[in-house]
């Protein structure tokens, strides 16, 4: 398996809603298997993701069991722009750990 890299853009998310599925699905108290790295944040009305995973059967994985049944349940509407590409390289600075 090869890991990956998510890039998300999704217009119309708030930051509310995020919150609402990080709330739901609780990726910071139970960690999905596969996952490394998650970053979040908004700009022009839209939510932006930046994730590595594992693999992307992983990603898939908690997709589908996790995260779709939550955004339904919050209510968001339309389709993220997303790619999922080879990760060439992976570098974490030393000290980094832990959410923000």
């Amino acid at each position: 398996m090869m890991a990956v890299v998510l890039s998300l853009s999704w217009a119309g998310v708030t930051p509310e809603q995020y919150d609402a599925v990080r709330d739901a699905v609780g990726w910071e108290e139970q960690a999905p298997d596969g996952g490394c790295l998650h970053v979040a944040w908004f700009d022009s009305g839209a939510l932006h993701v930046t994730d590595v995973w594992e693999s992307q059967e992983d990603f898939e994985r908690f997709f589908a069991e996790r995260l779709a049944p939550a955004v339904e349940k919050i209510g968001i509407v339309g389709q993220p722009d997303t790619q999922l590409l080879p990760l060439h390289r992976r570098f974490v600075m030393p000290g980094v750990s832990g959410a923000a």
